[in-house]
């Protein structure tokens, strides 16, 4: 696709791309020593509330402050009215898929998706089989990571349905935004994005199961304290103000699932779950989770409680199964995809495994199962040796493994060390499915700190912008 990157702030010409021209004359006006003090204020303020992102593999409890950008990512009307409407076709034919591998199985009988992909899938639950969720929605919450390359294209580059994390940051930016530069937003129509929380809560109170009462109840169930995430589940049971609740505060008595409260016990109805399916029912999965509850699938199954999202999600987000979602459109919905996918080599081809390794210093290599920005290689970032080492990974097991070609991202000023400076990019819009499908306008823009990085997970070191969308 070349390396003429698409600026998101200015053509080719050097011009300044009409949306940014509000922001552009603002930040010509703006003295650098100003600047510089209000970066270092948004710093200590988001030190203050906690914004921190737990680092594994460091020092245990390392906890690093996500680095928050103050140049926003600009998306005029017109270009979200057609992301929202692909967003919501993309997800709709993800639920339909998932609603149908658990039932008729009807795409796989067609032929559409190798049988073996789906049922041998480490995510692929069995126990799920014939299971009712509530309204047939299987991912209530999905983050969708959008990418910008070539001339201005959006491509999918992965769909993120397990529990994807990142709202609270897109929230947060928005917040310090509007405290630091309130005079930005009366020269901007921005689209707000601070009710995502209270659409939320009432997504997940649409699904509760029929039997719950007029006023379901939700709470949040967290891992716990020591999870990457939990800033964000504590800000979000506070934000919706249910309880953040974890595994020992639950307790299952005949198919019902309650939480222990001072006033004794009191029925759930719906959990917005933010633990993997492995841990969240030691009877059902792990024997050794210590922070599920014990019986939680029989209640499930019985449609006695709704969890969001449902268990077996993880079979749609898997990247062996990314290549297929254009075909999963057109099967359920008889609609041509809005969204493109990058074109990926699935490794367990023949065909597609020479290829790649023939070509490993230009292309981009993850593990099937991989999340995160851990286990790839990015070949033109990589030194021979780690190129090598990874042929013998691949080679190893070639069917753990896809490759793509390394997009030109698309680039965004950024303040840096030395000044403003280009730093790629990418947007997690999310979208919520329960009666409708909707979602707030903007989405989770992160960006790639180090000069030429493609990577822009928080894990990795990437920051976060404010992502604004313009109302006409």
């Amino acid at each position: 696709m070349g390396k003429n990157y698409y600026n998101e702030m200015y053509d080719a010409a050097g011009s300044v791309r009409p949306p940014y021209s509000g922001y552009a004359e603002w930040l010509a006006e703006m003295p650098a020593e100003r600047i510089a003090s209000k970066r270092a204020e948004a710093d200590i303020a988001f030190r203050r509330v906690g914004i921190t992102f737990a680092v594994y593999g460091e020092e245990a409890g390392t906890e690093r402050l996500i680095p928050f950008d103050i140049v926003p990512r600009i998306i005029p009307a017109n270009e979200w009215r057609q992301l929202h409407v692909a967003l919501c076709q993309r997800v709709k034919a993800l639920n339909a898929f998932l609603y149908d591998i658990y039932h008729g199985q009807e795409i796989l009988r067609a032929g559409r998706i190798p049988r073996e992909q789906v049922l041998n899938n480490t995510q692929f639950r069995p126990e799920m089989i014939g299971v009712d969720v509530a309204a047939g929605i299987y991912a209530h919450i999905a983050g969708v990571d959008l990418v910008r390359a070539g001339e201005g294209e959006f491509y999918v580059l992965e769909d993120n349905l397990r529990v994807p994390s990142g709202v609270s940051y897109m929230i947060e930016d928005r917040k310090m935004m509007m405290r630091l530069f309130p005079e930005l937003f009366s020269r901007h129509k921005v689209a707000p994005v601070q009710h995502y929380p209270d659409m939320l809560l009432e997504n997940l109170r649409t699904v509760a199961p029929p039997s719950a009462a007029d006023d379901p109840t939700v709470v949040l169930l967290t891992p716990g304290a020591y999870n990457s995430a939990y800033f964000e589940h504590a800000f979000l049971a506070q934000q919706m103000g249910v309880e953040l609740v974890e595994g020992r505060d639950l307790f299952v008595s005949e198919d019902t699932v309650y939480m222990r409260t001072t006033r004794g016990p009191q029925r759930v109805d719906v959990i917005y779950r933010r633990l993997d399916d492995d841990f969240l029912d030691p009877r059902a999965f792990r024997p050794d989770s210590m922070i599920g509850v014990p019986g939680l699938l029989s209640a499930y199954r019985a449609g006695k409680v709704t969890l969001a999202n449902a268990i077996g999600t993880g079979v749609a987000d898997d990247k062996s199964i990314y290549p297929y979602v254009p075909d999963m459109i057109r099967f359920y919905l008889g609609e041509e995809p809005l969204l493109r996918n990058v074109p990926t080599y699935m490794l367990r081809k023949p065909e597609d495994l020479k290829y790649t390794l023939d070509h490993l210093p230009e292309l981009v290599v993850k593990e099937v199962h991989g999340a995160g920005g851990y286990g790839m290689l990015v070949g033109p970032s990589s030194s021979a040796a780690q190129i090598e080492d990874f042929r013998q990974r691949i080679l190893a097991a070639p069917e753990k493994y896809i490759a793509q070609p390394t997009l030109a991202l698309s680039n965004c000023p950024t303040f840096v060390e030395s000044g403003v400076a280009p730093r790629h990019l990418d947007l997690r819009p999310f979208v919520l499915s329960g009666k409708e499908i909707q979602l707030v306008p903007g989405g989770l823009t992160r960006v790639a700190l180090r000069e030429g990085s493609l990577v822009v997970n928080s894990s990795q070191g990437g920051g976060t912008k404010d992502t604004w969308v313009l109302e006409d």
